[in-house]
């Protein structure tokens, strides 16, 4: 997994106990797995760190805790496929300007100029499948 503090974050907002890295040495591992059993969340120490670093810097990460709704999420998903805003609206059963307000509400929220921009951000962040 990556060290993305915001990755991190969103993991245990889904239910997560643990969060590992894939590189992590076996004795890690059976550690973690020690700390869920007897009820503690264990984070790898290099995405632990990173969180304290984002915690300090104010909330200034361009995912800024957001929340996507899941009709932002099947929006975004469809932009990031190379779909128009007309294309998702139909797959969707929106109208096109539904979708415009659905994009430019995530942009706004995320702090995002571009359609580029937030389609980048998506698949960075891994908020949505590439």
């Amino acid at each position: 997994m990556s060290e993305d503090p915001d990755l991190v974050a969103e993991a245990f907002r889904m239910g997560a106990s643990g969060f590992l890295l894939k590189r992590c040495v076996a004795s890690e591992l059976f550690q973690a797995i020690r700390e869920v059993l007897h009820g503690k969340p264990y984070v790898t120490p290099l995405a632990a760190r990173g969180m304290a670093v984002s915690s300090f810097q104010g909330g200034k990460s361009r995912k800024a805790n957001a929340r996507l709704t899941p009709r932002q999420r099947e929006v975004l998903q469809l932009l990031v496929e190379g779909h128009t805003m007309k294309e998702t609206a139909d797959i969707l059963k929106i109208t096109p300007r539904t979708v415009a307000y659905h994009k430019y509400r995530m942009m706004e929220e995320l702090k995002l100029k571009s359609s580029a921009e937030l389609v980048q951000l998506a698949i960075r962040k891994g908020i949505i499948a590439p």
